[in-house]
């Protein structure tokens, strides 16, 4: 019996030895090198028409998908960065048609433009600024965007256009319009979160405000700009 037990600890201990060899080799293994001639460029390309914070990975359809140059030079895309944006049909109805990223994001091959939009959509860092019917309500995404557990659908397209400022040259962009669910109205219903008859410096800043934010000089005395 001991015999037998000294020849099981005898081979733990060989066991483990190489389990601890073979991590050391895994972990002192180094990645091999981002070969940008194979799998293109490594810095991710950001276009900013018709919609700014486009950010495409080359990383992420080579390496990642399996694809090759050829699936989308030249028939699809240059091979220019940034060059698409300059094209008046780079949009979403264009790619609805499989032009450009619609070739393969079509919900068949790959998920449609119209869902999964943070994948490709960064939010916009800069506030959106609204000066119609009142001068100025400040919106801004980092407020509406994970720590609310909200995504781009929650809003975009059914309540807001994806075009910052769009709402505002709309007749009905108004809080009776609000008070019938549109717009903010779809949440700020005193339910869901707070209606608009209250805290409304929340939102609104104010001509003075207005004019410390764009740093235009206001000579207009209404307006609290708290």
């Amino acid at each position: 019996m001991k015999k037998i037990l000294a020849v099981l600890g005898l081979m733990s201990f060989f066991l483990l030895s190489a389990v601890i060899i073979w991590a050391s080799s895994q972990n002192s293994e180094q990645e091999e090198p981002y070969d940008e001639d194979t799998y293109g460029p490594e810095e991710p390309i950001v276009w900013n028409k018709p919609q700014k914070s486009v950010v495409f990975s080359h990383k992420e359809h080579t390496l990642a998908a399996d694809l090759s140059c050829e699936d989308c030079h030249d028939d699809l895309f240059e091979m220019e960065a940034g060059a698409a944006e300059t094209y008046d049909d780079f949009n979403h109805a264009s790619m609805d048609e499989g032009n450009y990223c619609g070739a393969c994001h079509d919900d068949s091959m790959a998920f449609t433009t119209e869902s999964y939009c943070g994948s490709c959509h960064l939010s916009p860092e800069e506030p959106i600024v609204w000066t119609k019917p009142l001068k100025a309500v400040l919106f801004t995404h980092d407020n509406h965007g994970e720590d609310m557990g909200m995504d781009c659908e929650s809003c975009h397209n059914d309540l807001f256009l994806m075009e910052a400022g769009a709402a505002q040259e709309n007749d009905d962009f108004n809080h009776e319009s609000m008070d019938e669910g549109n717009y903010c109205g779809a949440c700020h219903d005193g339910s869901t979160a707070f209606t608009y008859e209250t805290r409304c410096t929340s939102c609104h800043i104010g001509v003075r405000g207005y004019a410390r934010l764009t740093g235009e000089g206001g000579s207009e005395d209404h307006g609290s700009g708290h």
